[in-house]
Protein backbone atom coordinates (compact mmCIF):
# COMPACT_ATOMS: atom_id res chain seq x y z
CA UNK A 1 0.00 0.00 0.00
CA UNK A 2 1.37 3.42 -0.92
CA UNK A 3 0.77 6.75 0.76
CA UNK A 4 -1.68 7.58 -2.02
CA UNK A 5 -4.04 4.83 -0.86
CA UNK A 6 -4.74 6.44 2.52
CA UNK A 7 -8.40 5.82 3.47
CA UNK A 8 -8.62 8.79 5.79
CA UNK A 9 -9.21 11.22 2.94
CA UNK A 10 -8.45 14.91 3.03
CA UNK A 11 -8.36 16.73 6.34
CA UNK A 12 -11.76 18.15 7.22
CA UNK A 13 -12.24 21.77 8.01
CA UNK A 14 -11.70 25.24 6.69
CA UNK A 15 -8.17 26.63 6.61
CA UNK A 16 -7.96 29.18 9.48
CA UNK A 17 -6.01 31.50 7.19
CA UNK A 18 -9.09 31.80 4.95
CA UNK A 19 -11.39 33.08 7.73
CA UNK A 20 -9.74 35.88 9.70
CA UNK A 21 -10.61 36.65 13.29
CA UNK A 22 -12.42 39.76 12.06
CA UNK A 23 -14.49 37.76 9.55
CA UNK A 24 -15.35 35.20 12.22
CA UNK A 25 -16.51 38.05 14.49
CA UNK A 26 -18.76 39.30 11.67
CA UNK A 27 -20.28 35.84 11.24
CA UNK A 28 -20.93 35.60 14.99
CA UNK A 29 -22.65 39.00 14.99
CA UNK A 30 -24.72 38.01 11.94
CA UNK A 31 -25.88 34.80 13.61
CA UNK A 32 -26.55 36.59 16.89
CA UNK A 33 -28.79 39.02 14.97
CA UNK A 34 -30.71 36.05 13.53
CA UNK A 35 -31.62 34.62 16.93
CA UNK A 36 -35.23 35.11 18.10
CA UNK A 37 -35.85 38.27 20.12
CA UNK A 38 -37.30 36.31 23.04
CA UNK A 39 -33.99 34.43 23.32
CA UNK A 40 -31.75 37.50 23.42
CA UNK A 41 -34.02 40.06 25.11
CA UNK A 42 -33.42 38.50 28.53
CA UNK A 43 -29.64 38.57 28.26
CA UNK A 44 -28.34 40.91 30.91
CA UNK A 45 -24.76 41.83 31.84
CA UNK A 46 -23.26 39.47 29.27
CA UNK A 47 -20.65 39.95 26.56
CA UNK A 48 -19.90 37.84 23.52
CA UNK A 49 -16.22 37.18 22.88
CA UNK A 50 -14.35 35.29 20.19
CA UNK A 51 -10.97 33.69 20.66
CA UNK A 52 -8.86 31.48 18.42
CA UNK A 53 -8.73 28.48 20.77
CA UNK A 54 -9.53 27.47 24.34
CA UNK A 55 -6.75 27.93 26.91
CA UNK A 56 -5.70 24.28 26.60
CA UNK A 57 -5.14 24.76 22.84
CA UNK A 58 -7.54 21.97 21.87
CA UNK A 59 -9.98 21.94 19.00
CA UNK A 60 -12.62 20.06 20.99
CA UNK A 61 -14.51 22.99 22.51
CA UNK A 62 -16.61 25.25 20.26
CA UNK A 63 -17.91 27.60 22.91
CA UNK A 64 -18.07 28.33 26.61
CA UNK A 65 -20.46 30.10 28.96
CA UNK A 66 -18.40 31.74 31.68
CA UNK A 67 -20.68 33.09 34.37
CA UNK A 68 -23.49 32.41 36.81
CA UNK A 69 -26.66 31.02 35.28
CA UNK A 70 -29.76 33.14 35.70
CA UNK A 71 -31.39 30.36 37.74
CA UNK A 72 -28.48 30.32 40.22
CA UNK A 73 -28.06 34.02 40.81
CA UNK A 74 -28.73 35.32 44.29
CA UNK A 75 -27.80 38.91 44.84
CA UNK A 76 -26.48 39.90 41.48
CA UNK A 77 -26.38 43.37 40.18
CA UNK A 78 -24.44 46.58 40.16
CA UNK A 79 -20.69 46.15 40.04
CA UNK A 80 -20.69 42.56 38.83
CA UNK A 81 -18.36 41.76 35.96
CA UNK A 82 -20.31 40.64 32.91
CA UNK A 83 -20.76 36.98 32.14
CA UNK A 84 -19.10 35.89 28.91
CA UNK A 85 -20.05 33.66 26.05
CA UNK A 86 -16.91 32.69 24.18
CA UNK A 87 -16.87 31.22 20.69
CA UNK A 88 -13.63 29.62 19.51
CA UNK A 89 -12.72 30.29 15.88
CA UNK A 90 -10.29 27.47 15.07
CA UNK A 91 -12.40 24.65 16.54
CA UNK A 92 -15.38 25.93 14.55
CA UNK A 93 -13.30 26.00 11.37
CA UNK A 94 -11.99 22.49 12.03
CA UNK A 95 -15.54 21.15 12.48
CA UNK A 96 -16.94 22.28 9.12
CA UNK A 97 -16.11 22.25 5.42
CA UNK A 98 -18.08 25.23 4.06
CA UNK A 99 -19.05 28.75 5.11
CA UNK A 100 -22.71 27.71 5.24
CA UNK A 101 -21.82 24.91 7.66
CA UNK A 102 -19.76 27.41 9.66
CA UNK A 103 -22.74 29.74 9.97
CA UNK A 104 -24.93 26.84 11.12
CA UNK A 105 -22.35 25.70 13.68
CA UNK A 106 -21.97 29.24 15.05
CA UNK A 107 -25.76 29.45 15.35
CA UNK A 108 -25.97 26.16 17.26
CA UNK A 109 -23.10 27.18 19.54
CA UNK A 110 -24.75 30.51 20.35
CA UNK A 111 -28.05 28.82 21.18
CA UNK A 112 -26.23 26.24 23.31
CA UNK A 113 -24.24 28.79 25.32
CA UNK A 114 -27.18 31.18 25.73
CA UNK A 115 -29.17 28.24 27.07
CA UNK A 116 -26.52 27.81 29.77
CA UNK A 117 -27.04 31.47 30.70
CA UNK A 118 -30.71 30.64 31.26
CA UNK A 119 -29.77 27.63 33.40
CA UNK A 120 -30.40 24.85 30.88
CA UNK A 121 -27.85 22.07 31.35
CA UNK A 122 -26.24 19.84 28.72
CA UNK A 123 -28.57 16.92 29.45
CA UNK A 124 -31.66 19.01 28.74
CA UNK A 125 -30.00 20.57 25.68
CA UNK A 126 -29.32 17.06 24.41
CA UNK A 127 -33.00 16.17 24.87
CA UNK A 128 -33.91 19.30 22.88
CA UNK A 129 -31.43 18.45 20.10
CA UNK A 130 -29.02 21.32 20.82
CA UNK A 131 -26.11 19.39 22.32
Amino acid sequence: MTGDDDDTGPAAGIDPASVSAERFDELVVDELDRLPDDMVDGLDNIVFVTEDRPEDGSLDLLGLYDGVALTERGTYGFGELPDRIILYREPHLAAVDTLDELRDEIHVTLVHEIAHFYGIDDAHLHELGWA
